[in-house]
Formats: structure tokens, sequence, C-alpha cells
């Protein structure tokens, strides 16, 4: 009975898990229908790639099973028949399916990998069971041929673990193609999550909606500067070497997150229109009394006298008011400046430049914050024509804060006094908030700090 060597050639030790690969070979071979297996083996080849990190391969090893697999003459790969003969059983082992490639040749189909490369890789091959040495006595490759010219013995790399392992290898495969969708689904979730936690504050600050302190993981946030922290925070967990585990926690605590802020602006929208309906139920009953006198005649005719001047002398009280209200306006005057919704920190955070001009190098009030973008305009060249229309609509906070964005974003704008027009023309037709502003500045700025992360890991 004709014997294949198992154990490697020279120095190269022989490992438990070679035993045991060889042993599962052994044993699908010994199989009556394992002649009946047929592999595509480049259908195999491309689950092993998908499959390469539980199958503890790397993409250098894979090359080499590549080029070793170029070396089978047939795109299916089927065990041969085991031999037999007359008077003796048929118990011989199968001969396997091996290629016999000199280092040479496989180096070339491997894309001229260097020599010690690719027996390091050949060697990892084996070590997890894809392959197995059948090395000739002198550590050759070759093959021997019988009297019809048929191959009858070689000695090489045998590719039979393939088709014994196909199913595993399938299997495993599948797993990562469902492991990395769930992980797909998982980034696209938390993508969206983000962008609308984004969205919610810029409209909560927009709108200036109040609400009473929350706890967000043990810290108490009283407002939106704090709840935008809050975000940065989670939002710095996130990264592309997170696994399927950490990516579910963070989608968790970022939907719980949104869902809090939602809650916020939903509350602050019942309550507006709780208060629009309490307001015209008292339109409502005014109307009802004031009707009174039309649904009853008998008690007109005995308020004919009194009742009936009395609302022209109201409405000539009104509309005198109305005309000696109307030119205290003040055409030509300075607005009051809004309410501020967007706290002075976050300005800060948004638009660091413009300390540098404070008093002593620092901003600490409201009134520093003016007097630096005073000096900030006079240094980016806006006339005082344009400066004086932007404190008239924006009022002198808002202006400055769009200053303060303007230096910013430096080279970006390159006439200051024209993109500051340009602001002040929208904001008087009511197309312009701060908001949207200062939050694209604070998203560059997390994006920014997110690359330099990366780039110092």
């Amino acid at each position: 009975m004709r014997t294949y060597s198992t154990t490697p050639f020279g120095r190269r030790p022989l490992s438990l898990a070679m035993v045991a690969a060889q042993a599962a070979t052994r044993d699908f071979a010994a199989n009556p229908d394992a002649s009946e297996t047929v592999v595509h083996k480049w259908r195999l080849f491309r689950a092993l790639t998908e499959a390469k990190g539980p199958l503890g391969v790397t993409d250098r090893a894979l090359s080499v099973l590549h080029a070793l697999l170029s070396f089978h003459q047939e795109t299916a790969l089927t065990l041969p028949e085991a031999e037999g003969g007359e008077g003796e059983g048929n118990d011989s082992p199968s001969p396997g399916i091996v290629v016999f490639p000199s280092n040479r040749e496989l180096s070339i189909r491997a894309h001229g990998m260097a020599p010690a490369t690719l027996r390091r890789h050949l060697a990892s091959l084996v070590e997890a069971g894809l392959v197995i040495r059948r090395d000739s006595p002198n550590g050759k490759r070759f093959a021997r041929r019988g009297q019809g010219g048929e191959i009858a013995e070689a000695f090489g790399f045998d590719l039979t673990p393939l088709i014994a392992r196909a199913a595993e290898i399938e299997n495993l495969a599948e797993e990562v193609r469902i492991e990395n969708r769930a992980i797909a689904l998982l980034r696209e979730k938390i993508t969206l999550v983000r962008r609308d936690i984004v969205k919610m504050i810029e409209t909560g600050m927009e709108e200036g909606v109040c609400f009473a302190p929350l706890a967000i993981d043990g810290q108490e946030v009283g407002d939106w500067e704090g709840l935008y922290g809050c975000y940065q925070t989670l939002s710095g967990r996130y990264s592309r070497s997170l696994g399927r585990t950490e990516l579910e926690a963070l989608a968790g605590d970022l939907g719980a997150f949104a869902f809090e802020i939602q809650n916020l602006l939903e509350r602050h929208v019942k309550r507006q229109k709780r208060n629009s309906n309490e307001s015209q139920n008292e339109r409502h009953i005014q109307n009802q009394i004031t009707n009174i006198p039309d649904l009853e005649p008998d008690l007109q005719e005995g308020r004919a006298e009194t009742s009936s001047p009395m609302p022209r002398e109201a409405n000539a009280d009104r509309g005198g008011d109305q005309e000696t209200e109307a030119p205290s306006a003040g055409l030509g005057e300075r607005q009051a400046a809004p309410s501020r919704t967007y706290p002075l920190g976050m300005v800060l955070q948004a638009c660091p430049d413009i300390v540098d001009y404070g008093k002593s190098g620092e901003i600490t009030c409201w009134r520093d914050l003016t007097d630096a973008a005073a000096i900030v305009r006079s240094a980016l060249g806006v006339s005082p024509d344009a400066w004086k229309q932007a404190l008239d609509v924006l009022g002198e906070h808002d202006a400055s804060i769009v200053i303060a964005a303007i230096l910013q974003r430096g080279a970006e704008i390159k006439c200051a006094g024209g993109y500051l027009r340009v602001l002040t023309g929208k904001a008087r037709e009511g197309e312009f908030s701060l908001g949207p502003v200062l939050m694209a500045l604070l998203r560059g700025k997390a994006a920014k700090a997110a690359r330099e992360r990366r780039q110092a890991g």
C-alpha cells in the first residue's frame, strides 16, 4: 500500500494543528461520497477572502493560495479515485490534489513575492489547515508519471483540505457577510441620529426653546450649549475601528439622547399650541359678549343712547393712539437688540480666533465681544456704512457674532464687507439665522479635531 508523507522536510516542525487538519482531511477522503464532491475553486477562494478573519489568514497568504490554485489545471476541485488493484482491498489513501510548483514559479505568480516572505505565508497556510505539505525525501517538489503518462505520485502542496472544509468556509463567509451588514446598518443609524441631533439643537437655539435642567449621564444640563457639549462627547466615541457591540451601545446612547431633545421640542410645540388655543378661546368669548345687543333687541333699544357712541369714541381713541404712536417708531433709529439665544461660551467655542482681539487677550462678557468685534471690523476692511447697517438690522450682539464668524472663516471669505452686506440684507428679509452658522463652525472644528486624532493615532 502506497503511503503519502504528511511531515515537513528539514527543520520545519510538525504541529498539532497540522495533525488535526490531516486527520480531518483523511476522514473526509475515506467517505465514499467524497469523490462526488465538486467545488468551484474561484468561488471558494472568494469565500475564503471574506472569511479570512475567522480562519486566521492574511491577505498576503491568500495571494500565495491564489497562486497555488492557479497551478491546478481544472476549475473544479474534485478528489481522484483511490487506487486499488486485483487481490488487494480498495483501502489505499487517495493521492489528493497535489500541485508542485517551484518556489521561483510560485513567486512569479504571487506577483514577485520575496522567497523568505513566500515561505512564511506558505507555512501560515499549512498551519491554518488550508493546505497540507507532501514533501519528498529531499524536499523537492515533483511528480512521477506512470506508463500512460498520468501522474502516479506527486510531492508538493495538497489542496484536498479546501474540498473537505468547503462547507465550513462558506458558512464562515456567510457569518462575516451578516456581521458586516449589521455593522453597516448600525453606522447608517448612527449617522442619521447624529444628523437629527444637530438639526434639533439648531432648531432649539433658533427658536429660543427653554427647558428645565436635564440629567444626562449623571451630569445636569440646563441650556442648549450644554446639550451640544454632551453630543460632542457622545459623538467623539465614534470611530471606524469600533466593532458591532460598541456600535450597538453607541447607537443606543445616541438614540436616547435624540429622544430627550425631541421631547423638549415637542413639549415646546404643545405649549405654544395650548397658548394659541387659549388666546382664541378668549377672543371667542369677547365676541359673544359684544354680540349680545344684536341677539337681544329689547336690550338694544334701552341702551341705544348710551351704548352706540362708545364704540366710536373708543375707536377714535384707539385710532388717535395709533396715529400718535406710529411716528414714534423712530425711522432710522437702531433696532433693539433681540434676546440672545446663543450663549457667549458657545460663540467663543465656535469662533475662538476673536479672543486674540479682546482686552488682555481674553473675552469674559458680551461687552468684551462687541469691543473686539469693532476692532476686527476695521481690520477686515468693513466700511462704517456696512457696519452701521448691520447694527441697525441685526443688533449689536448678533452683528458682533457675525464679525467673529467671518474672522473665523478667514481665507474662505475674500470680501468681508460685501459678505456682511449680503447677510444684513437676508436678515432684513427674515431669511438669515445665526444658529446654522455657529453649528457649522462647531462641526468643522470637531471634524478637524477628529482628523488630527486619527493622524496622531
